[in-house]
């Protein structure tokens, strides 16, 4: 994308493709509640039994390289505990995940996730902050499909031409 960011009710959402898929920063996303500790926020949404449900869903769906064994006794055995706590890096090493991409450090770009989880985190978090969100995203969307018309009919008149002179 030309545009790697939107800005949401004052907050500026970064994406990224990532094997030519839409990942927005979790880690943007969650300074809407919490700007001093995003990355608390995304373990606690994480660590929730019905987001648990989501994501792993979306892994066996779209993911075949997916731990779903080691899913199915984590879900039995910790999911719905108090002391069951899921972090991105977790979700990523031990379940061969590919939805949720973790990065920490000082440097880091924060964590993302592929838009169909980030647009359900943004709805745990804030309903309205998820519809301005996918508002934002279809617009920039729009936007990069008009430039990709504008440039292949640029390129189609370029030959064109080469070939009527």
């Amino acid at each position: 994308m030309k545009d790697n960011h939107v800005e949401v009710q004052g907050l500026n959402i970064n994406f990224k493709k990532i094997n030519d898929k839409d990942y927005i920063s979790l880690t943007d996303i969650s300074k809407f509640v919490n700007v001093n500790d995003p990355s608390g926020v995304i373990r606690n949404w994480m660590s929730n039994k019905d987001s648990f449900a989501f994501y792993s869903l979306w892994e066996e769906i779209n993911n075949p390289d997916f731990n779903s064994v080691e899913m199915r006794r984590i879900k039995i055995e910790e999911v719905g505990y108090n002391r069951f706590t899921m972090t991105p890096k977790r979700w990523k090493e031990d379940f061969n995940a590919i939805g949720i991409i973790p990065s920490a450090g000082k440097y880091s770009a924060g964590t993302f996730a592929h838009r169909d989880i980030a647009f359900e985190f943004a709805s745990w978090l804030s309903p309205e902050f998820k519809l301005y969100l996918i508002t934002e995203f279809q617009r920039l969307k729009i936007q990069e499909q008009k430039e990709l018309e504008w440039n292949a009919k640029r390129e189609l008149a370029k030959l064109n031409y080469h070939i009527h002179t």
